[in-house]
């Protein structure tokens, strides 16, 4: 847990693995990048034996004095996931790892999705009898306009798998209970708690701004997957729609909080995940873990 202000930040971790191969991940790394970085890359952020990147698929958990927000969903239990074989139904015990941070679905007031990719959206419902519902019955979900829209839209058009799957089992069946909220991209949800648009990732991703008292922090989503990317700033993943819009919004953001006492949470940094974002005298940024 840590204290931000008056703010709580925890963190509910689905999974923590080696998962893709760097060079294909990210297709614009190079060997040489990764070899000079290595002392501080593996084997937190980079597995040595197989050079797969490793990702954190995991939540953050906001408690305030009022609410208790639950920022990203990850993958979900019993869900078709066959383009990605360890997420295919998936049995985590994700539930009792936020019952380690002191929360219960029932006690969630707001879920937020910073986009709807399947690694972001997968516990927004659980399976009961057959169907799926809300995981957390008493939450609204928190849906940006321009992510929302244009994925209802791909849905009604029937676009290309895993687009419906995804949409069909985590999204539509919280518009359906009626606890979706579709708002703008600067939308505040709590005191000092406010969107920001970073598109290019997806066309309407958005980041988490939050501040108490003096204390800020970022929770950036996949605006940054991997500390690679601090390296390069201007290397996009292969997940990312639209790479030179991923690289601008990326580049924006971290020149922004970099050197600042503003706290970056990433959606998918090897834990401990948090920290503080440096800059480097010759190439891009390097990063300072709050454990550190």
């Amino acid at each position: 847990m840590y204290k931000l202000g008056g703010l709580e930040i925890h963190r509910a971790i689905e999974s923590e693995v080696p998962i893709f191969d760097t060079f294909t991940f990210f297709p614009d790394a190079t060997r040489e990048v990764v070899e000079a970085n290595k002392d501080w890359l593996m084997p937190r952020y980079i597995d040595p034996k197989t050079i797969e990147v490793i990702l954190c698929i995991q939540s953050y958990v906001i408690k305030t004095s009022h609410h208790t927000i639950l920022v990203d969903t990850c993958v979900g239990n019993h869900k078709s996931r066959p383009a990605r074989p360890s997420w295919h139904m998936q049995n985590s015990p994700f539930i009792e790892e936020l019952a380690s941070v002191g929360v219960h679905p029932e006690e969630v007031d707001f879920v937020l999705c910073t986009h709807l990719h399947v690694d972001h959206v997968g516990w927004n419902t659980k399976l009961l009898d057959g169907r799926w519902v809300p995981t957390f019955p008493n939450a609204k979900y928190i849906f940006s306009r321009n992510e929302f829209e244009l994925w209802a839209a791909r849905y009604e058009k029937g676009e290309t798998v895993p687009v419906p799957l995804v949409y069909e089992d985590s999204v539509l069946p919280i518009v359906e209970a009626g606890q979706a909220i579709i708002v703008e991209d600067t939308h505040q949800i709590d005191d000092g708690m406010w969107l920001e648009p970073a598109p290019g990732h997806t066309p309407g991703h958005v980041m988490l701004n939050l501040k108490s008292g003096e204390e800020t922090a970022l929770m950036s989503g996949d605006v940054i997957h991997h500390p690679l990317q601090l390296i390069r700033p201007e290397w996009s993943s292969r997940a990312c729609e639209d790479p030179h819009l991923s690289a601008a919004s990326r580049t924006k953001m971290l020149e922004r909080v970099a050197d600042t006492n503003t706290l970056l949470c990433p959606a998918h940094f090897g834990s401990p995940t948090m920290g503080h974002v440096i800059s480097h005298a010759t190439d891009g940024f390097r990063y300072r873990l709050i454990d550190e």
